[in-house]
């Protein structure tokens, strides 16, 4: 699956994209999730991607397919009391720090089995995978991070628990979703690939 990773860009571009074929659509700040929802959500499935804070679930837990940056339990909590507020299952990818980056949000990969144990009390949240994004390196240096993210997804894969479903590995963006993919991913996010380079002014 292809999500566009479409921050900054304006409801008409996104709709070019959509045109083209693009299905699913990433957002990374809740104010533009909302700005652009009303405008396009008959025509495509929205994600959210970006790390997103506890008072702000509210305003996308019954607007997005996938949240992709699930990485504390205190969100979990959130996410779980506004799912079943609405009445839905909010599916959830587990965000992974495979860099160990400090510039990064993610749990450790040490960490994964005891957090997902920690989410089985959450009946309105489902865990449909992994996400992460990995260190900024070239394509053969960078690939040994995507496979340890593949061996955990086998890893979650195994897991027995009422919450997990593992289905999706998160993983690859412009400018290494190539080596992603050969790697096991089946979700990347792609920004500039289709679209361009960024503007940061909102077209509208």
């Amino acid at each position: 699956m292809i999500v566009a990773a479409t921050k900054t860009f304006g409801v008409e571009t996104i709709k070019e994209a959509i045109a083209c074929g693009i299905t699913d659509i990433g957002e990374n700040k809740v104010q533009e999730l909302n700005e652009k929802y009303p405008h396009l959500k008959d025509e495509v499935n929205f994600h959210f991607i970006g790390h997103l804070q506890t008072n702000k679930v509210k305003y996308v837990i019954d607007k997005v397919k996938l949240i992709h940056s699930l990485d504390r339990v205190k969100l979990a909590e959130e996410i779980n009391k506004r799912a079943k507020q609405k009445g839905l299952i909010m599916d959830c990818l587990v965000e992974i720090n495979i860099g160990g980056e400090e510039s990064k949000y993610g749990i450790p990969p040490e960490e994964m089995n005891n957090f997902i144990k920690e989410i089985e009390k959450y009946d309105n949240i489902k865990i449909k995978g992994l996400m992460t994004i990995a260190p900024y390196l070239p394509s053969e240096e960078v690939r040994p991070y995507f496979k340890k993210m593949k061996e955990l997804f086998d890893r979650l894969k195994e897991i027995k628990q009422h919450n997990v479903e593992a289905q999706f590995l998160s993983m690859g963006m412009s400018n290494d979703y190539c080596v992603a993919v050969e790697e096991g991913a089946n979700i990347v996010r792609i920004g500039t690939s289709i679209f361009g380079a960024r503007l940061y002014n909102m077209e509208g």
